[in-house]
């Protein structure tokens, strides 16, 4: 072969090799506040669907990731291309500051309305309820809101504070737009010694113990514990749940836009749905099975929650809600 025309497609084949070689090693930086055992599943099986896409995840708590997202952007540090966390009124704060970018995601019409940002700058990826928990050797079985507010039940109940959850925030915010409860239920509770203290986490103990028999607590902690032979039972209570949705969404500046929007897609796919399942949440894709030891779907009623509505007014609400438990 003519040297020169050798020498050309020489550098054509290399080229194209060192191509090939920048796409099978995509970097997809991740900052999720999963635990670390589903992040890490998480990221495996979208690896496995995307082996050109090499994944780096940084796990910490919402509040956390918030509060380094910040600093590095005050500092001049690259931003992640993908945050994944608890919930939609972190995710609106984000939004409105600006953080997020659009993107209109194929498969949304299978996901309700409610469960996304209509902007597109953030999607839900399952549904954490929060409801109601009590010992087995409970003397009541409280089926509904009201019930914990009962006189029966003073000194007995604990609740995540919306001061350290986010969970806990919504659920605050769920209940105080919901119907026959608001601000006058909350104050029934702190005049019944209600304790409002940590997350999620410190109830299922004081529950579990018998500490404290009644709780407001996530629904994945109680069933969890129970399969594992806990005595606790968990209610969907009749009023309907709150619920936080996982969002996930891209940052304006992500150094890698279509990585993301795979991650994004893989996510909101039926794949990636059924991972949710599989991990024990229920998925945000309607008409998906809930997993085992939850009632069907169609059986769960959940509360409104409008996180724009509810962002303008968080700040009054938290220190409301400070002053009312204040001692607790």
């Amino acid at each position: 072969m003519h040297k020169p025309l050798l020498n050309a497609l020489l550098g054509i084949s290399l080229s194209f090799a060192t191509l090939c070689a920048a796409q099978a090693d995509t970097l997809l930086r991740l900052y999720t506040s999963q635990p670390n055992a589903d992040a890490q599943a998480t990221v495996d099986a979208f690896q496995r669907a995307h082996p050109d896409i090499r994944v780096e995840w940084v796990r910490d708590g919402t509040s956390q990731l918030l509060t380094r997202l910040r600093a590095e952007r005050e500092a001049g540090a690259p931003a992640p291309d993908v945050l994944l966390i608890s919930d939609a009124l972190s995710m609106q704060g984000l939004a409105a500051e600006g953080w997020l970018e659009r993107y209109d995601a194929p498969g949304k019409e299978r996901f309700d309305p409610a469960f996304y940002d209509p902007e597109g700058r953030y999607y839900g990826t399952k549904l954490i309820t929060t409801g109601i928990a009590y010992h087995q050797r409970a003397e009541r079985r409280p089926q509904r809101w009201r019930d914990l507010a009962e006189p029966e039940l003073a000194g007995l109940l604990s609740m995540p504070s919306p001061l350290y959850s986010g969970a806990a925030m919504i659920h605050l915010e769920s209940l105080l737009a919901a119907p026959g409860l608001g601000w006058d239920y909350y104050a029934q509770l702190r005049e019944h010694g209600a304790q409002a203290q940590g997350g999620n986490g410190g109830v299922l103990t004081a529950v579990a113990s018998g500490a404290k028999p009644y709780g407001m607590l996530v629904d994945f902690m109680a069933l969890r514990e129970r399969a594992k032979g806990a005595p606790i039972e968990f209610v969907f209570p009749a009023e309907g749940v709150s619920y936080v949705t996982e969002p996930v969404a891209i940052t304006r500046d992500a150094k890698a836009p279509e990585a993301a929007r795979r991650f994004v897609d893989f996510l909101l796919s039926e794949a990636g749905q059924e991972l949710v399942r599989a991990q024990g949440y229920v998925p945000a894709m309607s008409g998906m099975p809930t997993p085992e030891g939850f009632p069907p779907r169609e059986s769960i009623r959940y509360l409104e929650f409008d996180p724009v509505e509810a962002l303008g007014r968080l700040d009054a609400d938290k220190a409301r809600f400070a002053d009312l438990f204040a001692g607790y």
